[in-house]
């Protein structure tokens, strides 16, 4: 553990322990440390820790990490601190206990507000009084979590009412730099202490900075005095840091080579030229430096002219130039090989300077600021090329140009991203706007003139995909977010899954919910799909199981299919409709007899990871995989062999793949933020990645006529894109107001469905992108899968909440009950081609099937995750 040098930082540390003993009730219970990169905050946050912990007062301490951000810390914080308040004080462990008890899905939720309000605030009001003396958790450098959205969540709960409401003698440390997202919601919430770690007197710092590293060169002090001593304290402006990495360099004991060294305080940005030899960086004091990236040396001198932070670099597409974005709103132009300015800075946007690009043809640069515009400007000129592009009401922070050249994208902190012509600077479109939380799932109709959308709001929404009009009313009856959805064949229904357990089917065209919720899943449901006529739904959820369901009576049909030993994650109709195939985390793909319910030989292995998503191909002949292990494999669906070498260029998580009607391309998302299209017998990337989601891909669907694609993101947008240029297609389709879990077309091509956390499904208008009517709402939980039927008129979804619903497509009224009968979330919900038949799957390790009856949903006792009930 890193902890302060002893006798140094003694005020910073006296005024924290000050406020952890302050037993006013008016005390603030959340102390934010923060201040420049290299300040110490983490020394602090340390020390205090261990003495908390010799006192006993630690609650718990969690620490993020730049190099961890892979693992996403951020979902693991709540429920590591719940787990170390448990450990250590008995009556919150027997709080918990009790909460867990009564619902065990609680161990694995990762619904973050699900995690605070009931396994932290719960427990801790109903053990306050039998704690004694003071509880502290420290969390450390919250700013190394990730991107804006990963710590969103996170900040929301430390600044909400209940946050006001902690017990008197509970204490939150929290530390990090002051970026805009965590001042914005720190700086000004009544419930924080702001301790600015930059504001500490000059003097105090030169006087522990000196202490230490007096101490750290001892042993060389018949070398090093007093006057070298001072001009390392001098050089270090404050930084420990800083003074730290100065020592082991001057020491002969620790130095490794020669540390590259010449920014003087926090990089911002970095880039590499065309060609991978040199790297150009941007930095918070002010210069650009660019250097060799064999070497690590500088070439030539610092780039100087800002007179704020550098925000953003690039170069130019033939590497001959650097742009650079600065706090001091300005843009301004370099030559890459003599370093030189090339003429006067772009000066037009009013506040800092937050993204900047080069167009493909290397002839324009876009700019987003801070003063909430996008600016477009002739590299040759230097001159602003028409007027600022306006629309977004807050913070631009990221602007680019499409691969064409002929549109730019931009997204803002006003949860919109808008696509704007290059040439003429007008808005293509308007955003997409009507959820009111996360977007989690999208999907085209097979039109391709609506989108569906499902959110966090609980809501599905429909969007006309041309003019991008919400079409009527949000379709609700989900309680929970909406996790996925889908449009059936024939674009007439929509089917949500959501974390309320339930699968709804809704009418597209009314909005109406389509009988009840089928019910079934006890847990979450994930995803939901139509089989290819239309007659059946299946579902996934984190109950472990795969379920299928009658599309038009809602009963569940036949028994789990039982083999996966792990979590099921996605499954898939044969286009005959006599198989099913599974994919899981136990790293496998399974194939299934969709009438008996065995598995047909043995299972498809190569994953090296959770396997996430599986299609077979239009003919039936191919099955498609998407991993964790970042590869799409192709397997021959007959012989179950591999079909060549692993599809590789994602650089990370695969979560979606799909083949395009023909069977010639598959096209797969990913949390790399990119959708890829891959030729699907030479294995070959076509074109380079389709880039505008600011998070996640979640899923992605073909257009029925193969020319597009729809994907949905953690970015709570339903895009859509063309297949062929892999140009985006008009604004992202807004609405959801939590991630989208789930999209796919209606078998028309005209309507989208999407499945959201928001606990909605969201049709859309796949021309316009217009949602169409109100969001399907019913779910109790995250929709996780959507689908339609193959005539369009009903729509599946799986949720978790352990149950399947299924909608009438048009109305958007639920029809029956939920299919329910899960123990766990449903992940994933299809119907299948000729018969009113659902499949589903779940985390429970199980396929199901459930008889087409009188149509009153029936509830399907499951008592055993690896054997056959049929």
């Amino acid at each position: 553990m890193k902890k302060c040098l002893e006798n140094t930082r003694t005020e910073i540390l006296q005024d924290i322990i000050n406020w952890v003993n302050d037993i006013r009730p008016d005390a603030r219970r959340i102390l934010w440390l923060h201040g420049q990169a290299g300040r110490g905050k983490s020394a602090i946050a340390h020390t205090i820790a261990s003495w908390l912990k010799d006192v006993g007062g630690l609650g718990s301490c969690f620490c993020f990490a730049r190099d961890k951000q892979a693992e996403r810390r951020e979902e693991k914080m709540l429920t590591t601190i719940s787990h170390d308040l448990a450990s250590r004080y008995p009556a919150f462990r027997r709080a918990l206990g009790h909460i867990l008890a009564e619902d065990p899905s609680l161990k694995r939720t990762p619904d973050l507000l699900q995690q605070w309000q009931k396994l932290i605030l719960e427990p801790l009001s109903k053990a306050v009084g039998s704690i004694v003396g003071n509880v502290v958790v420290v969390i450390d450098a919250l700013d190394e979590s990730g991107e804006v959205l990963s710590r969103k969540h996170i900040l929301s709960l430390l600044t909400s009412k209940e946050a006001t409401k902690l017990p008197s003698n509970f204490r939150i440390l929290l530390t990090s730099r002051a970026l805009p997202d965590i001042g914005r919601a720190l700086s000004d919430a009544m419930n924080v202490k702001v301790v600015c770690l930059d504001d500490v007197p000059a003097e105090l710092s030169q006087r522990d900075i000196t202490l230490f590293v007096s101490k750290e060169l001892l042993s060389l002090k018949d070398s090093i005095g007093p006057p070298e001593i001072q001009q390392i304290v001098h050089k270090s402006n404050g930084l420990f840091e800083w003074a730290r990495l100065a020592c082991e360099f001057v020491d002969p004991n620790n130095q490794i080579g020669c540390p590259l060294e010449g920014h003087t305080q926090g990089v911002t940005s970095i880039a590499f030229s065309p060609d991978g030899n040199r790297i150009v960086s941007g930095s918070e004091d002010k210069t650009v430096r660019i250097w060799d990236a064999k070497s690590g040396a500088w070439i030539d001198n610092p780039l100087k002219g800002h007179t704020g932070y550098v925000t953003s670099v690039a170069f130019s597409p033939d590497g001959n130039r650097i742009v650079s974005g600065s706090l001091d709103n300005t843009v301004r132009v370099w030559d890459a090989r003599s370093g030189d300015q090339i003429g006067s800075p772009l000066e037009g946007h009013t506040q800092g300077v937050t993204s900047v690009a080069f167009s493909p043809d290397g002839n324009r640069i876009v700019s987003g600021s801070w003063d909430n515009t996008v600016r477009v400007w002739d590299v040759k000129s230097g001159v602003q090329v028409g007027s600022p592009l306006k629309g977004h009401t807050h913070y631009v922070i990221s602007a680019a140009f499409s691969p064409g050249g002929n549109r730019i994208v931009s997204g803002s902190w006003d949860k919109t991203m808008r696509v704007w012509d290059a040439k003429s600077g007008h808005q293509i479109g308007r955003p997409l706007e009507g959820h009111t939380s996360d977007v989690t799932s999208v999907a085209f109709s097979h039109d391709g003139n609506r989108i569906v959308s499902g959110s966090r709001d609980y809501t599905v929404r429909v969007w006309d995909a041309k003019n991008g009009d919400q079409i009527g009313n949000p379709l609700k009856g989900h309680t929970q977010d909406v996790t996925s959805i889908a449009f059936s064949p024939d674009g007439n229904r929509i089917v949500s899954g959501s974390k309320d357990k339930t699968v709804r089917v809704w009418d597209a065209k009314s909005g109406g919910q389509i009988g009840s919720p089928p019910k079934g899943h006890v847990h979450y449901v994930t995803s939901v799909a139509f089989s290819p006529d239309g007659n059946r739904i299946v579902s996934g959820s984190w109950d472990n199981t795969v379920r299928v369901w009658d599309a038009k009576s809602g009963n569940q049909i036949g028994s789990p299919l039982v083999g996966h030993s792990r979590f099921v994650t996605s499954v898939a109709f044969s286009p005959d409709g006599n198989r099913i195939v599974s994919s899981s985390w136990d790293k496998t793909v399974r194939v299934w007899d969709a009438k008996s319910g065995d598995q047909i030989g043995s299972p498809l292995k190569g994953h090296t990871h959770f396997v996430t998503s599986v299609a077979f191909s239009p003919d039936g002949n191919r099955i498609v995989s998407g991993s964790e292990d970042e590869t799409v494999r192709v397997w021959d669906a007959k012989s179950r062999d591999q079909i060549g070498i692993p599809l590789k260029g994602h650089t990370s998580d695969v979560t979606s793949v799909a083949f395009s009607p023909d069977g010639n391309w598959i096209v797969s998302g990913s949390k790399d933020k990119t959708v890829r299209i891959w030729d699907a017998t030479s294995r070959v990337q076509i074109g380079s990645p389709l880039k505008g989601h600011t998070h996640f891909v979640t899923s992605v669907a073909f257009h029925p006529d193969g020319h597009r694609i729809v994907s949905g993101s953690k970015d709570e947008t339903v895009r859509v894109w063309d297949a062929k240029s892999g140009d985006q297609i008009g604004s992202p389709m807004e609405g959801h107001t939590s991630d989208v879990t789930s999209v796919t077309f209606s078998p028309d091509g005209n309507r989208i469905v999407s499945g959201s956390k928001d606990k909605t499904l969201r049709v859309w208008d796949a021309n316009s992108g217009v949602q169409m009517g109100n969001p399907l709402m019913g779910h109790t939980s995250d929709v996780t899968s959507v689908a339609f039927s193959p005539d369009g008129i009903r729509i599946v979804s799986g949720s978790r909440e352990k149950a399947v619903r299924v909608w009438d497509a048009k109305s958007g009224v639920q029809l029956g009950s939920p299919l329910q009968g899960y123990t766990q979330d449903a992940n994933s919900v299809v119907f299948s081609y000729g018969t009113n038949k659902i499949i589903s799957c779940s985390e429970g390790k199980t396929v199901e099937i459930s008889g087409d009856g009188n149509g009153a949903p029936t509830m399907l006792h499951v008592n055993g995750e690896y054997t056959i009930h049929w």
